[in-house]
């Protein structure tokens, strides 16, 4: 059971909201994360953004988000690592530790190739990121979104690439959405212990009504969330914890309506 001292609205939760009305609510609601999408902070404007958090007092528990690595063209390559230095610097702007990193999907359909590419472009962004002072969060995705938006699925998968570039700067997010399937998650969370850099809380519902904006709200699906919370706070993660759902049907309803709904959810069942 929590407390919302550790609660975190990602924005991509109450997507009707630009960063100012988010900030606003937040305070109103004495909540004190929000994790901030690129899109949203390119609405009004680095400068202005910055100036709002210092306003409301909200800290930011990571930006997203950072990757798609693979390419098939060095030019392609190029850009992505542009973009990559783009949003280790929006994050360093904002004060967030954390830019998550979606990884990227399959090109050229060799899956291997690609897992690959996602290791050398993580590789080439660490010295710039560990110079702004921002850490790389590796969160892997569900397998379903292995084609188009992440070869690295399981959590396995995003620890052996931490432990195999061994910076301080590199760790794992981990979204229940995305891992509570896995029968090696328990030891994954355990091995994943030191480089946990963020939480992500949601729910599996059935059916999935859309394979991307099909998340539940916590407490309507399958997940056991607060199992999953408990692994993670053991494994020494105690920083927020992020309430990030895509869901058609919840982002028709008001804004306000929806924060209240993610309040009592969060402090039952997470």
């Amino acid at each position: 059971m929590q407390t919302l001292n550790r609660l975190s609205i990602n924005q991509g939760t109450i997507r009707s909201w630009n960063i100012i009305e988010l900030l606003d609510a937040c305070v109103g609601e004495q909540i004190p994360f929000v994790s901030l999408w690129r899109d949203k902070i390119a609405e009004i404007g680095i400068h202005e953004t910055v100036h709002h958090l210092r306003e409301s007092g909200i800290r930011v528990s990571s930006v997203c988000r950072g990757g798609f690595f693979p390419a098939t063209r060095a030019a392609q390559q190029r850009e992505s690592y542009e973009e990559n230095c783009r949003a280790v610097d929006e994050a360093a702007a904002v004060g967030a530790e954390v830019l998550v990193l979606v990884c990227g999907g399959i090109v050229g359909r060799d899956i291997d190739r690609s897992r690959a590419m996602v290791s050398e472009g993580i590789a080439h962004l660490l010295p710039y990121a560990e110079e702004a002072g921002v850490k790389l969060g590796i969160e892997p995705l569900h397998p379903m979104f292995a084609a188009d938006r992440s070869v690295i699925v399981s959590l396995s998968e995003a620890n052996g690439i931490v432990e195999t570039l061994k910076s301080e700067n590199l760790g794992v997010v981990i979204d229940v959405y995305h891992v509570w399937w896995d029968p090696t998650v328990r030891s994954e969370i355990a091995r994943a212990s030191g480089h946990i850099f963020g939480f992500h809380v949601n729910d599996w519902i059935v059916p999935v009504p859309d394979i991307l904006n099909g998340r539940g709200i916590m407490g309507d699906g399958f997940i056991q969330i607060e199992h999953l919370r408990e692994l993670v706070t053991k494994a020494g993660y105690i920083g927020p914890i992020e309430v990030e759902i895509f869901n058609e049907e919840l982002w028709r309803m008001p804004g306000s309506k929806l924060l209240q709904l993610i309040k009592e959810r969060f402090l039952a069942s997470v």
